[in-house]
Formats: structure tokens, C-alpha cells, sequence
């Protein structure tokens, strides 16, 4: 078995030979890890530019930074540079890690929220049984229905769907930034709870329970390759157990690299107010 020391030691010399890999970088800070223990998925992909002499430089790294996608990684005769092999290992790692994590309770505690759970016992079921996600167990009703405010204006929930690292990374910002929205706008909010295991209408079974005006859920969203940390609020007038998907209104792509949480807070809040004046959601609001 290959030592631990043994182990860095190649990956050292790897990463050191990536450079030779590919000739004329285009920028040779963001085209390889200089040292072993870099973090590859820390390598912006929008700025590295791997093709030898491409044809016109400046056109293609425009290109690149519109998108994350894998463009302009070039290849070592049929397959992927070195680099770009490990950088694919690691980024679908990331994603792993988001979906199977899940999202600390001390986090929970300490932002003070009641920590709810669905029908589902843990995550293996939770990935296997969908249905079982979409609703609330009897002991988080009871809870809910002892410690929280019914009947509230809108309501919070944080759900952490399928990715544990977009909630812990995006939910407090973008919920405080709308809670701070609603407060100027004077509207008022009840107790906001987490729902562990949830799917998207898990805030239905929620909304039963509490029957607000406007339920706003913060979920985190499956994650690609691209980025692991991407959340999306869902909000929807009147919300209720079997109510139509094009009920909803939605604010995707909350991460850093798309909306930042407290622009999407902010615009959460905006959206509210229209929800409530016009009394509709999804489809049938103008917004």
C-alpha cells in the first residue's frame, strides 16, 4: 500500500508536469496548481485557457467567461490534459459531497432555527424515495404547531434538498437580506424552521401546518459540475398540500458565481410585496 507521504509525493510531481502538458497558457497562474495541496477546485476554468496557439486568444477567453463550461482544455493525443482530468475528479467530488453531506445541526442550532425533519428516516432514503420527502413527519407538526406563529404573513423555511452546501453557504444571507426587505416594507414574518430531507414540497406540508399568505423556501438545488453551492427560493401565494407547480415563483442560481444570497434576499422581498398586493403567484403574477 502507497504511503500517505508516498501519495503526495506523485501528486506533487503530477501537478508539476502539468505545465508541459500544455503549452502556451494563457494564463499560466489559473492554468495549473503550482504546488501539492492546491485546491483544483479553486482554478477559475473561465480564465484558463489551455489550446497552444489558438488562433485568436482574446475571442476565445471572451467566450470562457460567459460560461463555466469545459471549453478551451485542450487534450494529450485522445484524452484530457492531466489537469483537466483531476479538476473533473474534483469538481464531481464536490458534488458528491454536497448531495450525501448532510447539513450540520450545530449550524442550524446556532442560527437558531427549529430543526424539522420529513417522512424520510436518513438521506439513503431520502435519495430513494422521493415521495417520502415531499411531506412532514407527525412529531415535526407537532412541534411546528406548539412553537411557532400560525397564521403569518409569509413564512420561512429552509430546506436542504440536495445540496447541504448551498444551504449552509447561501440560506442565512439571503434570508436575513429578505427578512431586512420585509421589515421596511412592513410586512410581517412568523418562526422559521428547518426541513431535513426535504424535496421542493416539503414547504406545502409546511404551509398546512402554519397557513401563511406567502411561503418562501430556500432549497438547496441538485449540483453539477459547475458549482456545488447553487440554492434556489421558491415562493408561492397561498401555498397548500397538491398545489400546481406553475404556482410557484422562483429565484435560481443563488451562489456566488450567479445571484449573490443578499440580491436574491432583497429581490425575495420585492417579489413578496407584489404577491401579496396582487394576491397570486407563479404564472399568474405580474411581476
Amino acid at each position: 500500500m502507497i504511503s500517505e507521504n508516498k501519495l503526495k509525493d506523485i501528486i506533487s510531481d503530477v501537478l508539476k508536469g502539468m505545465e508541459s502538458d500544455a503549452p502556451s497558457p494563457a494564463s499560466s497562474a489559473a492554468d495549473s496548481c503550482q504546488a501539492a495541496g492546491d485546491d483544483l477546485a479553486a482554478v477559475d476554468l473561465r480564465k484558463q485557457l489551455l489550446v497552444p496557439e489558438p488562433a485568436n486568444r482574446e475571442a476565445y477567453l471572451k467566450m470562457k467567461a460567459t460560461t463555466p463550461a469545459r471549453i478551451g482544455i485542450w487534450r494529450a493525443g485522445p484524452r484530457y490534459l492531466t489537469g483537466s482530468s483531476l479538476r473533473f475528479r474534483a469538481d464531481h467530488a464536490v458534488a458528491q459531497d454536497a448531495v450525501f453531506n448532510n447539513v450540520c445541526p450545530e449550524f442550524i442550532k446556532e442560527w437558531g432555527l427549529l430543526d424539522m425533519k420529513t417522512l424520510c428516516a436518513d438521506k439513503d432514503q431520502y435519495l430513494t424515495r422521493p415521495d417520502l420527502g415531499r411531506k412532514l413527519d407527525q412529531e415535526s407538526i407537532d412541534t411546528i404547531k406548539s412553537s411557532c406563529k400560525m397564521n403569518p404573513t409569509v413564512q420561512f423555511v429552509v430546506i436542504d434538498g440536495l445540496s447541504s452546501t448551498a444551504v449552509e453557504t447561501n440560506a442565512k444571507d439571503a434570508m436575513a437580506a429578505a427578512m431586512q426587505g420585509l421589515k421596511n416594507l412592513g410586512i410581517d414574518y412568523g418562526d422559521s424552521f428547518f426541513i431535513r430531507y426535504g424535496r421542493v414540497p416539503s414547504m406545502d406540508s409546511a404551509s398546512e401546518v402554519t397557513k401563511p399568505q406567502v411561503t418562501v423556501a430556500f432549497v438547496g438545488e441538485r449540483p453539477g459540475l459547475a458549482t456545488g453551492e447553487s440554492m434556489s427560493a421558491y415562493m408561492v401565494y397561498g401555498c397548500h398540500e397538491g398545489i400546481s407547480e406553475s404556482k410557484r415563483t422562483i429565484i435560481s442560481n443563488i451562489h456566488k458565481g450567479g445571484t449573490p444570497a443578499v440580491e436574491a434576499g432583497a429581490q425575495i422581498a420585492d417579489i413578496v410585496k407584489k404577491m401579496l398586493e396582487q394576491k397570486a403567484s407563479g404564472i399568474d403574477l405580474q411581476i
